[in-house]
């Protein structure tokens, strides 16, 4: 499923994070790359582990862990810390698929069950996120601060940035819950026992035994 998530960066947190990354030192964003990524990626990204992309990882990190939408969404089991790419007029990344596993600091090891793109600027033209999905291919442009969830599974690419820059953070999550199936369940059902305690209240009946269902779905399917 493909999941926007609004204001995952609040405009303090997204000031800090552009202050950190515009003025770092940037190189070949082939740094990270497979060897398929490598034959079609063209832009810029921090070094991987750099000060200045921890620095700004560890906010966008802060900002995850209390969106109640990005976790009932992922069911995040691990989070690969937040990498950083920039495009300039021209560049772009030709349809790939990601790794299934990364590997990143300190041995670890990160299955790819979701990819997510966080947007920092918006001042640019081009440099859409294609995304291929059962329903065909879905453009994504999303405003500052605002994230895409998406299965890595999925056939994608970054059209050519025509005008300006565009800057994303992106990274890698291993849900509980590894089947994109099971996790759109969940997410539905969770929604709706939320609406009708919402509506009847928490301690109605039928919203007590949604929120059981739900969690026992999860008991059956989650990995600890």
């Amino acid at each position: 499923m493909l999941i926007a998530i609004p204001d995952i960066l609040d405009a303090a947190a997204l000031a800090r994070v552009r202050g950190i990354v515009e003025s770092a030192n940037w190189i070949d964003g082939n740094a990270t790359s497979g060897h398929q990524s490598a034959l079609a990626k063209r832009n810029r990204q921090l070094p991987e582990g750099s000060a200045a992309a921890r620095e700004a990882g560890e906010i966008v990190l802060g900002a995850l862990q209390t969106n109640p939408l990005f976790v009932a969404a992922a069911l995040p089991a691990k989070v690969f810390p937040p990498l950083f790419n920039r495009y300039r007029e021209g560049e772009a990344f030709g349809t790939h698929v990601d790794s299934a596993v990364r590997l990143g600091p300190g041995g670890l090891r990160v299955r790819s069950d979701l990819s997510a793109t966080l947007f920092i600027s918006e001042d640019y033209d081009g440099g859409e996120l294609l995304i291929e999905d059962r329903y065909g291919t879905q453009s994504v442009k999303l405003p500052a601060g605002h994230m895409i969830l998406y299965p890595s599974s999925s056939l994608h690419r970054v059209q050519p940035v025509t005008r300006g820059e565009r800057i994303a953070s992106f990274f890698w999550i291993q849900s509980m819950v590894r089947d994109d199936g099971a996790r759109r369940i969940l997410f539905d059902l969770d929604n709706a026992a939320r609406a009708v305690a919402a509506a009847q209240g928490h301690d109605h009946r039928t919203a007590i035994e949604l929120t059981g269902v739900y969690h026992n779905l999860l008991r059956r399917w989650a990995e600890a």
